[in-house]
């Protein structure tokens, strides 16, 4: 594992924490409406805080973008965060919800670590180094497994396990034909994002449609 892998996977493990803290009161959490209309809670800012400090500290010299605070510094270096990508989910108390880090060099991103601390998983890759899986504890990334992917496609979609993102349930009625492909859609709700589970061979593909998670569903 790189330096710069390091230091990604203990920002992602130090901004987990954080949001199982928040995570553990979530009826308490203040959120709030963003001009945009998306949801943010207090835990999204003060996750993004806490990997900026990680960060910052480490590579004084980056830049860094985060959904929250926008982009500070710059230079060919830069480390993107969202702190907590599926905030919805996570302010409803469910588990489908990651703190995500990565570092672009030049424009071309070369490290990446999705955690998704209430499913207690942790994802990392790194270009030219493969990609890995682990048990997220309390103490960080255990059990590692490097993911191992097959370059033949699936014999056939129907048998094949199939995600569509979000749900048909989500989607508008002119998309009533990508609804129909629940038919052969994987049982949900799954353990984590669809992307990462085709990442680790667990889907064999994934739909992602333009309907959002936020705006799609219905309002209470």
């Amino acid at each position: 594992m790189s330096d710069d892998l390091d230091l990604a996977v203990g920002a992602a493990v130090d901004g987990a924490r954080l949001a199982m803290g928040y995570f553990a009161r979530i009826t308490e959490v203040h959120r709030e409406e963003k001009p945009d209309g998306s949801l943010v809670t207090e835990a999204d800012r003060a996750v993004e805080a806490v990997i900026r400090r990680v960060l910052g500290a480490a590579r004084p010299g980056d830049a860094i973008l985060g959904e929250e605070e926008g982009q500070h510094g710059d230079g060919g270096r830069r480390w993107i965060i969202d702190p907590i990508d599926g905030t919805v989910g996570f302010a409803e108390g469910g588990d489908r919800w990651l703190v995500l880090v990565a570092l672009e060099v030049d424009g071309e991103v070369v490290v990446g670590v999705a955690a998704a601390p209430a499913q207690r998983r942790i994802w990392w890759a790194e270009a030219g180094a493969g990609a890995f899986v682990a048990d997220l504890t309390d103490a960080g990334p255990d059990r590692e497994r490097r993911i191992s992917v097959t370059g033949q496609p699936p014999a056939g979609v129907p048998a094949s396990r199939f995600a569509v993102v979000p749900g048909p349930a989500a989607l508008p009625q002119d998309r009533w034909l990508v609804a129909r492909l629940s038919a052969v859609t994987a049982p949900r709700p799954w353990a984590a994002h669809p992307a990462l589970l085709v990442a680790g061979g667990e889907l064999d593909l994934a739909v992602q449609t333009r309907a959002r998670y936020g705006t799609s569903r219905p309002r209470r």
